[in-house]
């Protein structure tokens, strides 16, 4: 997948390019399944539970890809942390994104001093894949225990029938996830400050939006004095 022309390189960009390959192949009911199920989650997502700004999270360690631990106070000795969630490593609007993310975030918060983290509810040995597919340079981390996920309240499941339909397409996320539980997050970006603080935090029900790195890097640049 590629950004030609000469617009700017934008993670909302590779997420266009998906759904418009999507709008060339699928058939127009799978269309409107996926449009009604993301608009499904926009309406009954409790965005008051949402993570927000002010909020101070608390030390965590989370599994690594490659057999590490991810300890917050570790990487806070060095300078801010940014959190990326995203579902799972199979997840399609999720590879998009996190190239986007690849390409135009992770250099410029590696210049800032900054940690960018990705998380995702699956199991770290299965988190692998999409680290060496992509070659990431930054920390992939798992939260199989949902200690982020639930404390931030970026978490959702499907209905029971949901699952039911979801099974009989032969994908049972709990088998996928690694941990038989069927909660994901909605796509998230938490900026956390050196006192661990957060300071930024946009979280997205549709999981075919993005936060643009553009208001990322926005939020980072004062914490580390530019």
């Amino acid at each position: 997948m590629s950004q030609t022309g000469t617009a700017p390189v934008t993670v909302q960009g590779f997420l266009d390019e998906l759904q418009a390959t999507r709008d060339a192949e699928w058939a127009p009911e799978q269309l409107r399944a996926h449009a009604d199920l993301r608009r499904s989650l926009e309406e009954k997502a409790d965005r008051a539970r949402f993570v927000k700004p002010g909020d101070v999270v608390p030390p965590f360690a989370l599994a690594e890809v490659g057999g590490g631990t991810v300890r917050l106070d570790d990487l806070l000795t060095d300078g801010p942390v940014v959190l990326v969630f995203f579902r799972f490593e199979g997840c399609p609007a999720c590879n998009a994104a996190l190239r986007g993310y690849q390409l135009t975030l992770a250099p410029a918060l590696r210049e800032l001093g900054a940690h960018l983290v990705i998380v995702s509810p699956q199991i770290a040995e299965r988190l692998a894949a999409i680290k060496e597919r992509h070659g990431f340079d930054f920390l992939v981390a798992s939260d199989a225990d949902r200690v982020l996920i639930d404390s931030f309240g970026i978490g959702f499941a499907p209905d029971e029938t949901a699952r039911d339909e979801s099974r009989r397409r032969g994908a049972d996320l709990g088998a996928i996830l690694g941990t038989g539980e069927w909660v994901l997050p909605y796509p998230t970006v938490v900026v956390i400050d050196r006192d661990r603080t957060v300071r930024f935090a946009d979280v997205h029900p549709d999981w075919m939006v993005r936060t643009e790195s553009s208001a990322v890097l926005a939020a980072v640049r004062p914490l580390v004095g530019q």
